[in-house]
Order: structure tokens, then C-alpha cells, then sequence
């Protein structure tokens, strides 16, 4: 069945701006392509970025950095970790989301140039998303950041990425995170294939699709068989345990791709006693706050930059 009689009135006009991709490998270098164009029309972002070379495991890490106060000290701060399903995106052409964040919240945030499957799978974008959170942890007194308010925030893949983070970060020792917020994350690799938990007819319609997440998995899994402690940080819902997590929020759409999985971690951290803010939008489709205009999208935007203040305990 369609879904299209369930999307909100004001997201329609995302279906034309968002219609999906046909993804391939033969297709990939193409549809990187358009996607990197797709948000030009908002020319430059609110703030101009300083651009740090970051030492990741493999070489160096572009680490995007606003600062609207530079000089300021103790305060909280942000890693973002940008979506694309795990082989599009950059943070070069997706400025104006933590650009935007460090301005509406008076904070700087950090957005990691992390390198895409399939060329370079599991756990490469995972170490770099790693290592720009050592950096500004380690970094934290020059930049004028307290290390003890640092918290993680992505959307879609991005969203996953965090999550995954947060995961390396308990199991390995750290750096620590304060919170961590995930605007409709990429958890569970088996959304969408054989081995789908979910059979919601209601889901993945529009914009990010079964097919295109089978696709992106496959090209983050490469040779990786799963079979051992790291599941959880390829695939966060396979984690054996969420306990020791940070305080989480976590947003989502009804007839998102990610809808069942988003929930049932919010469930899993609920039960293992992690903090959890919970929202879930009616009628919104993936990445449905690109509309910013819709009411929908401002009041995701509202309680995300609520809860960033509350977790972060930014001053009021």
C-alpha cells in the first residue's frame, strides 16, 4: 500500500526535494554526486568553520569546527556525526545542521569528516568518528570546553554512528559522554532484509527505503561476518548490553525506515537504566526536518535543542 495519505501535508514537498536513490555500486559515484549538490541552494552556513586536522587511525581526520565564542571557557560542546546512510554525504556539503546548532545553542560543535563504505567499511567510519571525540576531549582546555559536557548527536546514519560511538567509548574507557542525541538512527542492520524484526507496512516509503538500507549495511559490513564483541559498534542494536550509556534522546518519525528499531532501543535503554527522552513525530518521513518551516520540523527542533540544553546544562 501507499503511505503518501499518511505524510504530513507540510512534508510533501520533501518527496520532490528527497525522491530517493536507486542505489549500486555502478551507480554510487553519480548519486554522490547529486548529493553533495542537493543542499547548495542554502549557500553558506551561519558560521564559518575552522577546518583541524584530526590524527585518526588510518591517517588524518577533517574535523569541521564552529565556534561562535571563541576565547569563552567551560563550556559544553557537541560532536555531530552527519548522516547519508553510510556511503553519501560529507560535512563539506552539510554545513548549515551543526553550523546552525553552535549558533542557536551558544556552543561549539564539532562535525567529523568521517570516511564512507564501501570503500572504507566497518570500522573505519566508526574509529573516525572515534578519534575526533578523543581529539576534543584532549583538546578540551584549548578550545575552552568542559570535557565533563561533551555529548554526541547525529541524524540517519550519522545517528547510528553516534550511537556506536557511545558504545566504544564505555567499552573502551572512554572519552566520556555526557548524553548523546539521535535524531531517526541507523541501528539495526537486519531493518529491511531477510532477517527484519519488523514487518510495519506503515514504514520506509519515501526518501530511505528497504533497498537502499540493505544497501548501505552491506557496503558498512564489507567482510566483517559479525561474530564477535563489536556487533554493537557495526550494528548498535546488537549490542549484548546498553548499560553504562549516557543519558539519550532520541527522535523519530512514524513512517520512518527506522521507526520499530528507533523505539526498541529507547526500550533497551530504558531497561538497562539509561535516562531516555523519547519522541516520535506522526506523520513525518526520514529526514522530515529538512522542511524547517513545517510545524513538525520546528518543534523537532524544539525539544532536540531543549533537551541539548537540560543534558548538556547549558546556561540559560
Amino acid at each position: 500500500m501507499s503511505t503518501r495519505h499518511l505524510v504530513d501535508p507540510d512534508l510533501l514537498p520533501l518527496l520532490d526535494l528527497m525522491p530517493g536513490f536507486a542505489l549500486s555500486h555502478d551507480a554510487l559515484p553519480a548519486i554522490r554526486d547529486q548529493a553533495e549538490q542537493r543542499f547548495a541552494f542554502l549557500g553558506d552556513p551561519p558560521l564559518q568553520a575552522q577546518i583541524h586536522q584530526v590524527e585518526g587511525p588510518d591517517g588524518p581526520v577533517e574535523v569541521y569546527l564552529y565556534d561562535p565564542a571563541p576565547g569563552t571557557s567551560g563550556r559544553p560542546a557537541l560532536l555531530h556525526v552527519h548522516g547519508g546512510g553510510m556511503v553519501l554525504g560529507s560535512v563539506k556539503s552539510m554545513q548549515h545542521g551543526p553550523s546552525g546548532m553552535a549558533m542557536a545553542l551558544g556552543i561549539p560543535v564539532a562535525s567529523v569528516e568521517y570516511r564512507l563504505a564501501p570503500e572504507h567499511p566497518f570500522p573505519a567510519p566508526q574509529q573516525d568518528c572515534l578519534a575526533a571525540l578523543h581529539w576534543l576531549s584532549d583538546s578540551a582546555a584549548s578550545l575552552g570546553i568542559d570535557p565533563a559536557r561533551i555529548g554526541i548527536i547525529g541524524e540517519s546514519a550519522g545517528g547510528g554512528l553516534a550511537a556506536a560511538v557511545a558504545q566504544m567509548a564505555r567499552d573502551l574507557g572512554g572519552p566520556p559522554l555526557a548524553a548523546q542525541f539521535l535524531t531517526y538512527p541507523m541501528l539495526d542492520h537486519r531493518t529491511g532484509g531477510t532477517d527484519c524484526r519488523y514487518a510495519n507496512p506503515a514504514t520506509g516509503e519515501f526518501v530511505w527505503n528497504r533497498a537502499a538500507n540493505r544497501f548501505g549495511w552491506a557496503a558498512l559490513q564489507g567482510s566483517y561476518p559479525v561474530d564477535d564483541d563489536r556487533a554493537g559498534w557495526f550494528s548498535p542494536s546488537l549490542a549484548a548490553s546498553l548499560a553504562g550509556l549516557p543519558p539519550t534522546w532520541i527522535g523519530t518519525g512514524s513512517l520512518d525506515l527506522f521507526f520499530d528499531e528507533d523505539l526498541d532501543y529507547a526500550r533497551r535503554l530504558v531497561a538497562a537504566g539509561v535516562p531516555v527522552e523519547l519522541h516520535s513525530y506522526p506523520g513525518a518521513i526520514h529526514a522530515f526536518n529538512v522542511m524547517a518551516d513545517s510545524a513538525l520540523a520546528k518543534g523537532f527542533t524544539r525539544d532536540l535543542l531543549g533537551a541539548i540544553s537540560r543534558m548538556l546544562r547549558i546556561a540559560g
